[in-house]
């Protein structure tokens, strides 16, 4: 028996139709139905951040939605954002701190922060740790990730 729902929905500004399982999370859907493997899949409890996207403007936690909510949301992913320019800047100044590592969490961290400096473009260092603190680093790189924001933050202001 068939229990695939049909759900349309704009990924990355492309128009996107699928049938998909009722079960299966945004996160499985954008990397197995998709091919966008930016958002990983970490703890699958909304803990992690590793698979954090936007939903209609808004950061979500892809592991905790089902693709099926998103039936005609907008959906943006790292592939997504980094591919208009968007983060730019912030990719750049991960680099340039060593915020990189291994990279797991970058793609989360990236959106986090995007997300942080649209809401506060001033973000103070400790603003930007509690707004990364749902966003986990297997490597410990904290202190320069929270650099790399700080400094976007800054040369943001003087643009």
């Amino acid at each position: 028996m068939d229990l695939a729902i049909q759900i349309s929905l704009t990924v990355n500004g492309v128009a996107v139709s699928r049938r998909v399982e009722p079960r299966q999370s945004l996160v499985d859907f954008l990397r197995y139905g998709l091919e966008l493997t930016g958002s990983h899949v970490g703890c699958e409890h909304g803990v992690c951040g590793a698979c954090t996207v936007r939903v209609d403007g808004a950061i979500a936690r892809g592991c905790l939605m089902l693709a099926v909510q998103c039936d005609g949301c907008r959906v943006e992913t790292i592939e997504g954002v980094a591919g208009t320019g968007e983060v730019f800047d912030l990719q750049q100044a991960f680099a340039q701190e060593n915020a990189l590592q291994c990279g797991f969490c970058t793609p989360g961290m990236l959106l986090t922060a995007q997300d942080l400096l649209a809401r506060k473009p001033a973000a103070s260092a400790q603003e930007i740790r509690e707004a990364l603190s749902g966003n986990y680093c297997r490597c410990t790189g904290y202190h320069a990730i929270v650099e790399a924001v700080r400094k976007t933050a800054e040369a943001r202001g003087r643009a």
